[in-house]
């Protein structure tokens, strides 16, 4: 049986809030070959770190089929987190190394689940550095929540 090829995809995520808790927005740029789409939303009461899962949260959602998928994003919590300690959360019940309930639960199994579709690499990149795709992302992040506040 022929296997089927995955379509590579690039997604650069990216989440922001105004106040923290407070508004928070995303902003997401998917790249497929000479493909590119742009993604940006907000919610109401909420942090950075919700924002920034988010995103990525969000990036995944929008592709159709199981892909090869390189995330790329400044969030050492998500990059650190999908890497290093969902495995540990999980065989400890979701509690953290201070036996704590895993903040964000909700979101870490949404982003779960959806890492089980896609073949997934986890890059960090540094924000606020002049990335152009992180730049951009937090420009949509941004702009989102000034849409959302007025």
């Amino acid at each position: 049986m022929k296997s089927v090829k995955r379509p590579n995809v690039e997604i650069y995520a990216d989440g922001a809030c105004k106040g923290n808790p407070g508004i928070g927005g995303y902003g997401i740029i998917l790249k497929s070959g000479e493909k590119v789409k742009e993604l940006s939303g907000c919610v109401g009461n909420t942090t950075n770190n919700r924002m920034e899962l988010t995103a990525v949260i969000k990036g995944l959602e929008a592709l159709k089929v199981p892909c090869d998928v390189t995330v790329f994003t400044d969030s050492n919590y998500i990059v650190r987190g999908m890497s290093e300690w969902i495995h540990s959360w999980i065989k400890n019940k979701w509690k953290n190394s201070q036996k704590q309930t895993v903040q964000n639960k909700d979101l870490w199994e949404k982003l779960l689940e959806l890492s089980k579709i896609h073949n997934i690499k986890w890059k960090w990149v540094k924000g606020h550095a002049g990335h152009d795709e992180n730049e951009r992302c937090d420009k949509l992040a941004r702009l989102a929540i000034k849409k959302c506040g007025s």
